[in-house]
């Protein structure tokens, strides 16, 4: 994890993106990769997009958008996905790439990024937790919505 860099989603990373593993149990917390991109590349101004990177390979994916103007103010500045490979969890990329989503958000000139996510025993909301977001609500559908202000 030395050389840990995050570049823009593009055609020559985009299938070792679709190619991460998830460990055992994962799967139900998450939607093909493919699935998740065509459906947040509602407006490239406001979508963000990442491959992580240790050297050159592809250990992690974040999409996230950016919109003033959405109407409801959770989905202003979101958190769409972050996925790490199986092999790759726990090392710290997940935490690399928090770290470059709040960095953007920033200058982007926002104060805090948004999540929402799946309660449940081996779900993402302990990861979130760990890394800095609050819970602040939830859906209509049990889902947690968090956020990290900074």
């Amino acid at each position: 994890m030395a050389d840990l860099r995050v570049e823009e989603l593009s055609a020559s990373t985009i299938v070792a993106v679709n190619n991460l593993s998830l460990k055992p149990g994962q799967e139900r917390f998450v939607v093909p990769e493919s699935y998740a991109i065509a459906a947040t590349v509602v407006n490239p101004a406001t979508s963000w997009q990442r491959v992580i990177l240790d050297g050159d390979e592809v250990v992690g994916f974040v999409s996230a958008g950016f919109d003033p103007e959405a109407p409801q103010e959770h989905f202003r500045s979101v958190l769409w996905r972050i996925n790490v490979d199986a092999d790759d969890q726990g090392r710290g990329v997940g935490r690399f790439a928090v770290e470059q989503l709040v960095d953007e958000a920033r200058s982007r000139g926002f104060d805090c990024v948004n999540v929402i996510c799946e309660a449940g025993e081996g779900g993402p909301e302990a990861f979130f937790t760990r890394v800095g977001f609050t819970p602040v609500d939830e859906t209509e559908y049990g889902e947690v919505v968090a956020e990290i202000r900074f």
